[in-house]
């Protein structure tokens, strides 16, 4: 297997639906796009999978170790070296891969969030930035589409938290602000126990609220002139979107189930999308 088929395996296996954004792209950008993301995934399952803490921080300094190789000419993961194929076309800079890594960090050494300000820094190094690079990779002319490309990230990543909730809480993690609870009644053990109520109803559905606002924010703020480029992000939003309405119309039901659309769905959504612009 060469690393580029390696990365195309790792972005197809993982069911994502950042890999319905890349169908479309042309050969040389779906290859970036595909080796980041599944940069991504590798250092994400170091987190999700190991058991160990300490086994998983190890395995984290590996990658910021492999990322100097990389940066040296001399990686030595698939992965790596799928990126280093891609690094003569498209900036992305070590320092950048290096947050994402922080960001699986922060997962080790903590599983609260005291507000929304600290979830936010979370949210940046493990989302942000990836939407930072990806812009990169799809290509801008206008510095304002970084902008776009910040919220956006924010708001995928917020979409993933609200999906989540029930799954992350069986890992003994809760990504909702921990005032935010309060406000709404709702306890570490409601979470932790997975007791649906009406206060978390609300709760859940202020978060999807304000994952819209950063939906609505990043795509008034992409100038007219990246749109094209930047169809990928907006194929994103666009599924991404659908599953925040199919949570809401579900009652919010995500401590003991995970929504998720069909690959269809996908599909369709994709297309439409892309062939809208």
């Amino acid at each position: 297997m060469t690393p580029e088929e390696y990365c195309q395996d790792k972005a197809a296996s993982s069911g994502s639906s950042f890999y319905y954004s890349f169908l479309f792209l042309p050969a040389n950008r779906r290859r970036a796009i595909t080796a980041l993301y599944a940069f991504c995934r590798e250092v994400d399952d170091v987190v999700d999978e190991c058991k160990d803490p300490q086994v998983a921080a190890n395995k984290l300094v590996w990658w910021r170790q492999e990322l100097d190789r990389l940066y040296a000419g001399q990686p030595q993961h698939p992965v790596t070296q799928a990126l280093q194929a891609v690094l003569p076309e498209f900036s992305l800079p070590q320092e950048q891969l290096l947050e994402i890594i922080d960001g699986m960090e922060m997962d080790l050494q903590q599983t609260r969030y005291l507000d929304f300000t600290a979830l936010s820094l979370y949210c940046y190094r493990v989302a942000s930035v990836v939407g930072l690079l990806a812009a990169e990779i799809f290509g801008y002319t206008d510095r304002q589409t970084l902008k776009y490309a910040h919220d956006l990230g924010m708001a995928f990543q917020l979409t993933n938290i609200i999906r989540d909730v029930g799954e992350d809480a069986r890992r003994g993690r809760i990504y909702l602000p921990m005032d935010e609870l309060k406000r709404f009644n709702v306890t570490v053990a409601d979470i932790l126990d997975a007791r649906q109520s009406e206060n978390f109803q609300k709760l859940m559905e202020s978060q999807i609220e304000r994952a819209e606002r950063y939906y609505a924010q990043a795509l008034s703020q992409l100038p007219v002139v990246d749109r094209k480029a930047q169809r990928p992000g907006l194929v994103m939003a666009a599924i991404y979107r659908a599953l925040l309405e199919e949570i809401k119309r579900d009652g919010c039901q995500v401590l003991r189930q995970r929504t998720s659309l069909t690959p269809l769905r996908k599909l369709w959504l994709a297309w439409r999308t892309w062939v809208k612009g």
